[in-house]
């Protein structure tokens, strides 16, 4: 009996011993591996770009995407609402509009449209397919590539209460936004569990920004006072003064991205060029849809090649809308309209954003005139690769 016994607490002794061993062990094995977090079933795209860059035509790449829930700068609602502050002081208050959009909480614009909404209330809204299509309104179906006009004519009246239920049914959210000049104030957003944030970095040769810009003066004098932090004094850009900040905050983008960036950015920032864009539409397409986990379907196929092969450069009056245009043509037509002088101006003030995105500087106007001289360098110079990544620089 006393052997049983003391048999029976040798074996209890050895299963708790055996037991803390084996606790002890998957203890640190698991602290030596990466914990698994479970993605959010949604995917969050931002396009992070500049005004007058092509950024309105890069979201209706993604807006007219039958899986895609697209808003155009929601952000122009803050900036709007508090005017008399700077970008920098805004940008909090951006990001956070931001994140609630990306969760389908639409309740941050009570902050900023502080009245019974109707979605025409929102900045732009008829540029988005899914504000147009059901739930949303019921004028159109989801596959159905829409208008803006036809939009604004028949969905104007729907209740705001329609984007949050529209947007709650996509598997995709994208966002368009020019009003981040840091990527370092998206960290948090990068960092939150609940977000599976990419970014799409849209960038432009700035000689053509610049050209662009002019036919939109008026437009911009007031974000051009919240850029300088003016006070709420409106400002038009003749001196190149907006273009500094924006080439500025395009460096700073593109070298915390690359640049021994942290760790939670791998695989989740692509740099696009807008020339290459516009040279190859669909195979740099297929590289944003692929980043974003889309499929490029045959009809918006059909779309994107009427829309990139139409004629002429565009007109002033089409400053902020998307047109069947010739694209290449859009691209180069700063090197026929601004004087020399002011291509020197703009590339004294961008000098490092014209280098390392990979442009060329125009050393007279007869280069400029020279629409055989290519000014986009091969993006491979350029290119930051994640495979040279490592986390323990």
């Amino acid at each position: 009996m006393v052997r049983l016994q003391i048999s029976s607490t040798i074996v209890v002794v050895f299963l708790m011993i055996q037991t803390g061993f084996l606790l002890f062990m998957y203890a640190r094995r698991s602290s030596f591996m990466p914990q698994s977090e479970e993605k959010p079933s949604r995917v969050h795209i931002l396009i992070l770009s500049s005004w007058r860059s092509g950024s309105s035509f890069v979201g209706q790449l993604f807006s007219q995407h039958p899986d895609v829930f697209y808003l155009m700068e929601p952000a122009w609602h803050v900036w709007v609402t508090m005017y008399q502050n700077s970008a920098k002081v805004l940008h909090m208050a951006v990001r956070d509009l931001v994140r609630s959009v990306f969760k389908c909480d639409m309740s941050v614009f009570d902050a900023y449209m502080p009245w019974k909404r109707n979605l025409s209330d929102l900045f732009q809204w008829a540029v988005s397919r899914a504000l147009c299509s059901a739930p949303a309104c019921d004028s159109f179906q989801r596959t159905d590539i829409t208008n803006e006009m036809a939009c604004k004519t028949l969905c104007g009246k729907y209740p705001f209460s329609k984007v949050e239920e529209a947007c709650k049914t996509y598997s995709h959210i994208v966002l368009k936004e020019v009003r981040f000049f840091d990527l370092t104030v998206l960290y948090p957003l990068l960092t939150d569990l609940s977000l599976n944030l990419k970014i799409i970095h849209l960038v432009r040769d700035p000689r053509a920004v610049a050209k662009s810009r002019e036919q939109s003066v008026k437009a911009l004098a007031r974000d051009n006072g919240i850029v300088l932090s003016t006070n709420g004094t409106k400002v038009e850009d003749s001196k190149y003064k907006v273009m500094q900040e924006i080439c500025r905050s395009h460096v700073q983008i593109y070298e915390t991205a690359t640049q021994k960036p942290p760790r939670f950015l791998k695989d989740r920032y692509l740099m696009i060029r807008f020339e290459d864009l516009v040279q190859d539409p669909l195979s740099e397409i297929r590289d944003m849809y692929k980043f974003a986990d889309l499929r490029l379907t045959p009809k918006l196929e059909s779309w994107i090649y009427n829309i990139t092969h139409g004629q002429g450069p565009g007109k002033k009056r089409e400053a902020f809308k998307i047109t069947s245009r010739d694209a290449v043509n859009v691209s180069q037509a700063w090197r026929n309209i601004l004087s020399f002088q002011k291509i020197k101006k703009v590339q004294e003030v961008c000098k490092g954003a014209i280098n390392m995105l990979g442009y060329k500087l125009l050393d007279s106007e007869k280069e400029q005139k020279d629409l055989s001289l290519d000014l986009v360098l091969p993006r491979r110079r350029n290119q930051f690769s994640w495979s040279s990544f490592n986390p323990k620089n």
